[in-house]
């Protein structure tokens, strides 16, 4: 099975009435040209989600204006040079198809077969359960076994509903109420991964060393029958943003040892064909990935005419040259993390949950090494787990922390996580070491910090900028803050709006507990971090974080809190990767990195767990950083940089 290194992503949806599919692609021109990029790895269209096929196929339909086998001439090219080729089929959109066999497409819980807008790919769908699965299966049977390739990735298996006569009928025969709309929805789910596994079976029985990918069950859905993962991150589209690719990164490492790619784009959105993001954006997004133990992998559009873009490319040979000139020291490396955010959710979940959103970029600009962790994976390595706002606990979830608890090691939750799904008590009441009163009504709520934790706080009422609840402290736990009621919630009366609604007098309700190794945040700080970004909860935070962990991984001065920092390690070196760019909201809605931030006198303390490096250096150049072990730590220096730093230390 092909490891993927350097990667490319062509899309190439067209539409029926392009007159000229094909007519300029020079196979051995194009694959030349991505060799010379230092790619080994390419996803390329067998079939659109228009319904067109781009080869010689005896089951779908090829496009009308293309004159020949496209796809075949690109396999062999890519087999004869050394670059591994993904057949990329849509699983959930195929047009052409659809407009052929009205019978194969969704019919929507309100009866409607057309999506709205109508002005998008997704206006017709595919039922799993219809002979367009048998087709489909097929289709991937087909390219198996006449080409070359090294993998498929099936896009858009989404749990699209459907309430035609051939689903109604199976939800029958399963018990399940076809006339509520969310049942439907769950069917259409599983009806999408049975599909991907039936696809997956399929494949393999032609190759077993098939690299595979379907797009839309969840990464531990298809961790059977799924052979790598892809991270679709493009920040300037829409609902990703920069804060998307630090979530899933943190979360995907936790899931095993599949090949992990971080799929950004050249474009600023998918169907742009004239967009060409700054150099330095998309660097800095491939490095965030590498640091992260995730291969990078740009998206483009290919001309259906099969122009070369000869621009795109000479920005992706630029950003690959210099980054495969790092790969000795990002090959096969494992991050090292000591703390884990506890979100047992699905990656659905997980993509747009904004209190965990807020947790991720609090620690991040803390320096901390953490992962993000469902029940999918093993927690005991952890030291500190973080239980952001709304972690209601499962049995499963309260096992598990227990245990934690009981090992000796800490806990900081926050609004109503360790609560039970029914938020009337929580669960580890004992260890929590406080009990349920009552929903907060404050509004605003503020706090006021003992001297405990108010290192660096300004001495004066706090604004929460969430909402809560009300706890009693239970004998042997600690309050070290307090909520502040205003003097009236927010609210119209008739005559007024109460907006202003300033600190009245501190109460005696606790806003931050502690007992023992579990601290407790009564407000939803994670929320309100990630909606006002308040500096000073993430202080209160770092405090009640140095108590629980008072000798992390890794400590730096003089790094800006934007810059991050991740550490990893190969055998006989470990690895430290700082970078350095900011992400500037330009216009009404696009996120932009246009050149990298120079950091000068930054320091780098790593925890000497073990003995101490022989050297200490910046890759690739190989310069020598002089370095000091002081207090358990390895203590560097770095003068200079500009965006990113890897420095090794060498064993």
């Amino acid at each position: 099975m092909h490891q993927p290194k350097y990667c490319l992503f062509y899309d190439n949806h067209t539409m029926p009435a392009c007159p000229d599919v094909g007519e300029n692609f020079d196979a051995e021109l194009f694959t030349d040209r991505i060799k010379a990029c230092g790619v080994d790895y390419l996803t390329f269209h067998a079939r659109c989600n228009m319904g067109m096929a781009y080869y010689d196929t005896k089951i779908g339909i090829k496009h009308p204006s293309l004159k020949y086998d496209m796809f075949g001439r690109l396999a062999e090219a890519c087999n004869r040079k050394g670059i591994a080729l993904t057949a990329y089929l849509n699983g959930g959109i195929s047009n052409e198809e659809g407009l052929r066999h009205r019978e194969w497409t969704t019919l929507l819980f309100d009866g409607r077969e057309y999506r709205e807008p109508r002005l998008t790919p997704y206006v017709r769908t595919m039922c799993y359960n219809s002979p367009y699965r048998d087709h489909l299966i097929a289709m991937v049977e087909e390219i198996a076994r006449n080409y070359p390739v090294a993998g498929f990735f099936i896009d858009c298996l989404a749990g699209y509903q459907c309430v035609c006569p051939t689903c109604v009928k199976e939800m029958k025969e399963r018990g399940i109420d076809w006339k509520i709309e969310k049942e439907v929805e769950k069917f259409s789910e599983f009806s999408a991964i049975r599909l991907s596994r039936d696809i997956a079976q399929a494949a393999k029985a032609v190759n077993p060393e098939l690299l595979l990918y379907f797009n839309g069950p969840s990464y531990e859905e298809q961790a059977e029958f799924g052979t790598y993962i892809e991270c679709e991150c493009l920040p300037t589209g829409p609902g990703w943003g920069y804060e998307f690719l630090p979530a899933l990164s943190h979360y995907m490492r936790t899931l095993g040892d599949k090949p992990v790619l971080n799929m950004s784009g050249r474009f600023y959105d998918w169907g742009d064909f004239g967009g060409l993001r700054p150099e330095a954006a998309i660097k800095s997004e491939l490095l965030y990935g590498l640091a992260n133990g995730m291969r990078p992998n740009v998206g483009g559009h290919f001309h259906p005419r099969g122009d070369i873009e000869t621009a795109v490319l000479d920005r992706i040979e630029k950003i690959y040259k210099e980054l495969q000139t790092m790969e000795p020291w990002f090959d096969n490396a494992k991050n090292l993390t000591e703390m884990a955010i506890v979100y047992p959710g699905t990656i659905h979940q997980i993509r747009f949950d904004k209190p965990l959103r807020g947790a991720v970029r609090m620690l991040c600009e803390l320096k901390q090494q953490f992962d993000i962790v469902t029940e999918f994976s093993d927690w005991s390595k952890y030291q500190v787990l973080v239980i952001p706002d709304d972690v209601t606990f499962s049995g499963e979830t309260a096992r598990r922390v227990q245990a934690h608890i009981a090992g000796g090691k800490a806990v900081i939750s926050s609004g109503i996580s360790g609560m039970n799904p029914e938020k009337t008590k929580f669960v580890l009441e004992q260890e929590w070491g406080i009990k349920f009163e009552k929903e907060c009504d404050f509004d605003p709520a503020y706090f006021a910090v003992g001297k405990n934790f108010n290192q660096g706080l300004p001495d004066m009422p706090l604004s929460l900028y969430s909402s809560g609840i009300e706890v009693e402290a239970l004998p042997g736990t600690s309050t070290e803050a307090y909520l502040i009621k205003p003097y009236y919630n927010r609210h119209w009366d008739g005559e007024h709006a109460f907006f202003y609604n300033p600190p009245d007098k501190v109460t005696n309700i606790p806003a931050l507990t502690i007992c023992k190794n579990v601290a407790h945040f009564s407000h939803r700080i994670f929320s309100g971090y990630n909606l006002q970004a308040s500096v000073e909860l993430r202080r209160l935070f770092a405090s009640v974080l140095e108590k629980f962990l008072p000798d992390p991984l890794l400590k730096t001065e003089n790094l800006p809190s934007f810059a991050r920092a991740f550490a990893a390690e190969q055998p006989g070196r470990r690895i430290v990767h700082i970078l350095s760019y900011v992400p500037e909201l330009r216009g009404e809605k696009t996120e932009m990195i246009e050149e990298p931030i120079p950091v000068i006198n930054a320091k780098i303390a790593l925890r000497l767990d073990g003995a101490p490096p022989v050297k200490v250096y910046l890759a690739p150049a190989g310069n020598a950083l002089p370095f000091t072990v002081k207090d358990n730590y390895i203590c560097v220096d770095v003068p200079v940089f500009k965006g990113y730093a890897l420095i090794v230390f060498e064993n």
